[in-house]
């Protein structure tokens, strides 16, 4: 039987998801489709911030609690500088979809397609990392009670957000991912939150990928 994966691998694959989607999107823009441009730019968002909370949670609570726990603080500095490096790759995805949505022209989506090919790197070289050095610590502490309060720190700040965040993760998601948030978070919980609060997310940034 599959292990189920962590809840740090079913936000990876939702990252990892978006960021292919948006390439393939901007790949295939018509040319001047204005309101596409901007769906793409709206989804692309969603992803920075939902990254972007994942990320800052990690620098403030994850990396000092590990470092305490006797993991490498040369990993742990890694771990952060590539946050930075990802900071800057989401940064130049926005700057260049800014510019689709001015001007919505093939060349332009060819562009900014290009710039999130290169900031799939960044992304994916992190994750990948981050799965293959650190997924092994943050398992050992699974039991750990300590580690269990410090977790609560990196829910989101509100019930809604906690909500949107659900709904990204499972939009688009595979059998083992979706399966692995239920053994998480009991499936009732998920139902209830994604359709009573889940607004944002199901009216603005789902309909970009159907």
């Amino acid at each position: 039987m599959t292990e189920p994966l962590s809840m740090n691998q079913i936000i990876h694959a939702a990252v990892r998801r978006d960021v292919t989607r948006a390439e393939q999107a901007l790949r295939t823009l018509p040319d001047g489709d204005t309101a596409r441009a901007r769906q793409i730019r709206t989804a692309w968002r969603n992803l920075v911030r939902e990254l972007t909370h994942h990320h800052e949670a990690e620098d403030e609570h994850v990396w000092p609690f590990l470092q305490a726990r006797g993991v490498d603080l040369a990993l742990l500095e890694e771990m952060e500088s590539e946050h930075v490096a990802m900071k800057h790759a989401l940064a130049s995805v926005s700057t260049s979809l800014d510019s689709v949505v001015a001007a919505p022209s093939t060349l332009n989506a060819a562009a900014a397609a290009d710039e999130v090919a290169r900031a799939r790197e960044v992304i994916n070289g992190h994750l990948d990392h981050e799965e293959r050095d650190v997924e092994g610590p943050l398992a050992a502490l699974h039991d750990d009670e300590e580690f269990k309060a410090m977790t609560k720190k990196l829910r989101p700040a509100s019930p809604v957000d906690a909500a949107n965040s659900l709904a990204w993760m499972e939009d688009g998601a595979g059998e083992r991912e979706r399966s692995s948030l239920r053994a998480a978070i009991p499936g009732p919980v998920i139902t209830v939150l994604t359709l009573l609060l889940a607004r944002r997310y199901r009216r603005e940034v789902a309909p970009v990928w159907r």
